[in-house]
């Protein structure tokens, strides 16, 4: 291993880390995140595809070699990344609950769906309905004159509120923000998505079948290899992808003044990757530039994407709320390393179940609630992927080894993993007894947290849906009332934990546009006569207020 990738010293990258963007007032920040995959980068030891940008990238960059998501699909992993807090805290544990996966959400939810809770009762679309309390983090930017864009994707498991970002579709940009404004721009990239291992099989394959990696929980045969390199080619169209963005922050005169952070949602697309909860579901590439690339190398610090939102918050000089779960692992407000991630599985469309994992830097353990279900869950949707209905038809015909057929194999309550000996969480441990003294560490880690986090999770989810929607009715914002004292307007609303969205016109305009700025209300507003106030308030979950119009008359 050449010396770039040696670790850092322990002491020195803590206090570099401390200092990461301290000299910088408010840095800009972009973030770009693609979806489905794992540590298969060159930058990980995996040089199957060949990706240029990301190696460049990376090389100026802070690469993290235990970086987690919270679970291995992409919406509830997403609501943790918005809200610092764990989807079973919140209640967004169930992938997915509603069609509110881009810019702002269809907003619209059927009552009947072919889906039940782990009980077998029949459960609706919904937006979620989070604490009151919880923000998405970049409303606190926002308040602080962050321009914020989002490029397209959400998918929280609720509409983003409208006073989440400045911007929120396809053409979202930096590029859009007033003159001297700090921004803070997403770019997702859908590319490497599970769904692009079949809607992308008329392009041409960049990987040769012949040179990929196969994992041994995976069959090794023509079909298998094509879908694995189709997965690689698709992470090189992915570099190419990315290469824009860092050509238009070069082009712009901000590449070196700009903090990038690169990472995908969730672990690979591949069938015993994506939706589980072992490595190959959660551990994610994950890398950080720090301005004018001071800080690179490498850490094994432990993240968890609980922590992104309080780690952009601190490096923007923005004291993280207490309700966060997550640790800032850069900047002014830097928390001690933690020890352990955390991670869910819950329902998977039309599939449910309940499980839990606990990670440190070397074992993985699962705590598996109804370890009478099968660990293989039939999905439909993954059976779209090229290859999975040959994997069905060799276990049918008793084709696939011993490695190959775990997946398909019975539960037990506990499972513990080595993952350094054992890297595809191969060897169930849990009944060694030269492993019990890790196995109570981690069993006592699931335990404390559970006793400190509430784990909604443990409700069935049509009881959840009652208590979220009464009568099956999604809650309503109540308007915003617009008060006037000596030429200030004050907005408020009667809902607890709304927040409030306002325009500024000179000519009365009552056609509704997401699209059109609405800037986030933090203080009272000087208008002048004659000129009109539009007021929206929306509490996360809560379906909408109307839309309150108010003419200055002094």
């Amino acid at each position: 291993m050449s010396a770039q990738y040696k670790f850092l010293p322990v002491l020195l990258l803590f206090l570099n880390i401390h200092c990461f963007a301290q000299n910088q007032n408010k840095p800009n920040i972009v973030w770009i995140v693609c979806e489905d995959i794992s540590p298969t980068l060159s930058m990980y030891g995996d040089t199957t595809a060949k990706t240029p940008n990301l190696d460049a990238l990376a090389s100026e960059s802070l690469v993290f070699e235990h970086a987690y998501a919270t679970v291995g699909v992409c919406a509830p992993s997403r609501s943790s990344i918005i809200t610092g807090m764990s989807p079973t805290s919140i209640g967004t544990m169930h992938m997915r609950t509603g069609k509110d996966v881009f810019s702002w959400g269809k907003r619209k939810y059927k009552k009947s769906i072919p889906s039940v809770d782990i009980k077998e009762d029949a459960i609706r679309q919904y937006s979620t309905v989070i604490p009151d309390f919880v923000k998405c983090f970049p409303e606190y930017l926002r308040a602080e004159g962050y321009y914020c864009t989002n490029n397209q994707k959400t998918d929280y498991q609720f509409a983003a509120p409208i006073t989440a970002w400045d911007e929120n579709n396809a053409k979202a940009h930096w590029r859009n923000k007033p003159k001297n404004a700090p921004f803070f721009s997403v770019f997702n990239f859908g590319i490497t998505h599970e769904s692009r291992l079949w809607l992308n099989k008329d392009k041409p394959l960049t990987v040769s079948p012949q040179n990929v990696p196969v994992p041994p929980y995976l069959p090794d045969n023509d079909i298998t290899r094509t879908t694995i390199a189709r997965h690689y080619s698709n992470l090189e169209l992915l570099d190419k992808e990315v290469q824009l963005i860092i050509d238009q922050l070069k082009e712009d005169g901000l590449y070196d003044n700009t903090i990038i952070f690169f990472y995908s949602d969730h672990g690979g697309p591949l069938p015993r990757q994506k939706r589980e909860i072992l490595d190959s579901g959660l551990k994610v590439p994950f890398f950080v530039k720090d301005i004018n690339s001071k800080i690179k190398g490498r850490t094994d610090q432990l993240i968890s994407f609980v922590d992104l939102a309080p780690t952009i918050l601190s490096i923007s000089g923005i004291q993280p709320p207490d309700y966060m779960q997550g640790n800032a692992f850069l900047g002014k407000y830097t928390s001690t390393p933690r020890a352990y991630v955390y991670g869910s599985s819950d329902r998977f469309d039309e599939q449910t179940d309940r499980i839990r994992s606990v990670r440190n830097k070397r074992f993985l353990y699962l705590r598996n609630y109804f370890p009478e279900l099968p660990k293989y869950k039939d999905i439909a949707y993954r059976k779209n992927i090229p290859m999975m209905h040959e994997m069905l038809s060799l276990k049918i015909n008793e084709s696939l080894s011993k490695e190959q057929l775990i997946w398909f194999g019975k539960k037990t309550t506990e499972e513990l993993y080595d993952c350094v000996k054992d890297p595809f969480n191969l060897h169930n441990l849990a009944a060694d007894v030269n492993y019990q003294s890790q196995l109570v560490e981690l069993r006592t880690a699931f335990f404390n947290n559970l006793h400190k986090h509430t784990d909604l999770g443990l409700i069935p989810e049509a009881q959840l849906i009652e208590m979220m929607w009464p009568d099956n009715k999604q809650p309503e914002t109540s308007n915003p009332v617009v008060r006037v004292e000596k030429n200030m307007v004050s907005i408020a609303s009667k809902t607890k934990g709304a927040s409030i969205a306002y325009k500024i016109a000179d000519n009365p305009d009552e056609k509704f546009d997401y699209n059109s700025h609405w800037k986030l209300y933090t203080k009272p507003l000087t208008l002048k006569k004659g000129m009109f106030v539009y007021a929206l308030a929306e509490r996360i979950g809560y379906k909408e207020s109307n839309i309150v119009i108010y003419k200055m008359k002094k």
